[in-house]
This record gives C-alpha cells, structure tokens and sequence, in this order.
C-alpha cells in the first residue's frame, strides 16, 4: 500500500465518487488520529493540534494552508491559543474524497514524525 503522504490530491469534479465504506476502512487506520465527524449531513475528517502557545499554533496554521495552496484542496482550519482544529471534506461532492485522507496525512507529517 502506497503511504498517503507520497500521493497527490487530484483535481476533483462534482460528479467525483465519494470514498466508500470499504475505502474509507483501508484509509482512516492510515490516520488514526483523525476522527469521522458529521455536519449538516456532510461527512468529514477532524483532528485537533495542540500547542505550547498562540504563535505555535498560528505557525502551524500558515503550513497547512500552504499544503492547501499546493495540494489545491482546503480545509476548514480554527486556530486558537494553544490549539488547532482542522477538517477536511470535498466540498463539490459534499463529503469525503481519497484527497482528504492524503491532506489529513500530509497535515499529521507537517507536525514531524511520531515520538
């Protein structure tokens, strides 16, 4: 299995399959620290990123929109003092697409590798 990290988001129409549930059980181990949240019946992936302070997080915050900027696919990101919240989810296609497990694995490495 190619890790998601090494992938590229893909240019996504709004006729563009959502993962299925097979799909999304070979691809949610892979970031075992993001959880499936629901709103408004929209299926997505949520982590939340805790830091020492409000300039960390805000750091933080500007990697992962310049992995959005380069992937070409945007979360919704909540920054706070000590905390980042960021969720993914296609919004063309109303839920979730392979592109937001890469972009939840491409977030996890910009925080380094696991200690």
């Amino acid at each position: 299995m190619t890790s998601l990290t090494t992938q590229s988001c893909e240019a996504c129409r709004a006729d563009a399959p959502r993962v299925t549930d097979q799909e999304r059980q070979e691809l949610h181990p892979q970031i075992p620290e993001w959880i499936l949240v629901e709103e408004d019946g929209i299926e997505k992936l949520q982590r939340h990123f805790s830091f020492k302070n409000f300039v960390d997080a805000l750091a933080f915050t500007n990697q992962v929109g310049e992995l959005a900027e380069k992937e070409g696919h945007h979360p919704a990101i909540l920054t706070e003092y000590g905390k980042v919240t960021v969720t993914w989810w296609t919004h063309k296609i109303g839920g979730l697409h392979r592109n937001d497990f890469i972009s939840a694995a491409k977030t996890d490495a910009l925080m380094g590798p696991a200690s």
